[in-house]
């Protein structure tokens, strides 16, 4: 008796798996080795030139100076910063800036459609939620040490919106 390693069922085929197939029209694309043969060969010299990402890398130092330059920049405007030990939010002059472990975003005031808070009625659970035009949102939430804080920060932040965000 023969035995053979694998899947004995055929591939599954159809516009389930592949938009472009029209029963009794088209035919699943079946590539040989013989076409893919010349598609591998064909990125190699692509790799080839490496004295442009040396050139590259040598200007790259002059860009992460620029950004280092407007971060130094004094604020002349309100500032507000809240922060736990996971979660940070920050508005300023450039904008909003939110980070959540390792991950973070910022917006600019020209990007921003909405900016909503909320405080929980029990908890110590403060959330930032920042609107975007094309209606997305990201929503934050930060722990703060007492209830108290939610009335400084919210004033706090009012403040920045007052100062920075125009809406249209």
């Amino acid at each position: 008796m023969e035995q053979r390693i694998g899947s004995s069922s055929k591939p599954v085929e159809g516009a389930g798996f592949d938009p472009a197939f029209i029963p009794g029209l088209t035919a699943p694309a079946a590539k040989s080795d013989q076409e893919q043969e010349p598609q591998a060969a064909a990125p190699e010299p692509a790799e080839e030139p490496e004295p442009e990402p040396k050139a590259q890398a040598a200007e790259a130092p002059a860009e992460p100076e620029e950004p280092e330059e407007e971060e130094q920049a004094p604020a002349d405007g309100p500032v507000f910063e809240a922060s736990d030990r996971r979660a940070k939010f920050a508005a300023d002059h450039r904008g909003i800036r939110l980070s959540l472990d390792e991950e973070k975003c910022e917006f600019r005031w020209d990007e921003i459609a909405a900016v909503e808070t909320e405080s929980p009625r029990f908890g110590k659970r403060f959330t930032i939620t920042v609107h975007t035009p094309d209606r997305r949102w990201f929503p934050i939430e930060i722990e703060a040490t007492a209830r108290a804080r939610f009335k400084e920060w919210e004033d706090q932040l009012d403040a920045v919106l007052d100062a920075y965000f125009e809406e249209a």
